[in-house]
């Protein structure tokens, strides 16, 4: 029974709220779903840089598609817009790229750059290549370039005690305002 103020509103509240409440917050990461029903090792079986050109540009992540090389989201990423910059040959280190490859991986880190400015309004960039797995290249086989943008506010506590990244947008909403701002 209530006696009809506040405790009533609340158990009215509760009663259309599924689950017990608790004092645990929630990051809902929907696009990490690809990455679990994949399996354990899904990279060990697929490149998938080699598979994403292959691909529809919405189910690859792509923003965009250059002579040698194109750009992709990252699925796992350590900010919203963390782009890759990847030749289409399976090289795996920055010494194997031709001249053609390397001068078009730089013309499209510098045009990831612009557009995330624009869409995302960043205010810095980690950039950089991480090669071999020693050097801790999740997909070691594949050269790849990182764009990761950075906010003065997007560090928090979370990666560093609790290991988690809060990424306020999903990745094909952010896959879209890329790709629409790339040519503009």
């Amino acid at each position: 029974m209530t006696d009809g103020g506040a405790g009533e509103a609340e158990l009215i509240a509760a009663s259309v709220i599924p689950g017990v409440p608790d004092e645990f917050q929630r990051l809902w990461t929907p696009h990490r779903m690809a990455y679990i029903q994949a399996g354990p090792e899904p990279l060990r079986e697929v490149c998938p840089f080699c598979a994403a050109p292959g691909m529809t540009d919405a189910d690859a992540l792509i923003v965009h598609r250059g002579v040698t090389s194109f750009v992709l989201l990252n699925l796992f990423p350590y900010n919203s817009g963390h782009l890759l910059v990847c030749p289409y040959r399976h090289i795996g280190t920055y010494d194997e790229a031709t001249d053609e490859e390397v001068a078009e991986i730089g013309a499209l880190t510098q045009r990831a750059m612009r557009v995330l400015k624009k869409v995302a309004h960043c205010d810095g960039f980690n950039i950089g290549m991480n090669q071999g797995a020693v050097a801790g290249a999740g997909v070691d086989a594949h050269l790849h370039q990182h764009i990761v943008p950075r906010w003065a506010t997007d560090a928090n506590f979370f990666p560093i005690i609790a290991k988690t990244k809060a990424l306020p947008q999903l990745l094909g909403e952010v896959r879209k305002s890329v790709a629409e701002a790339w040519d503009a």
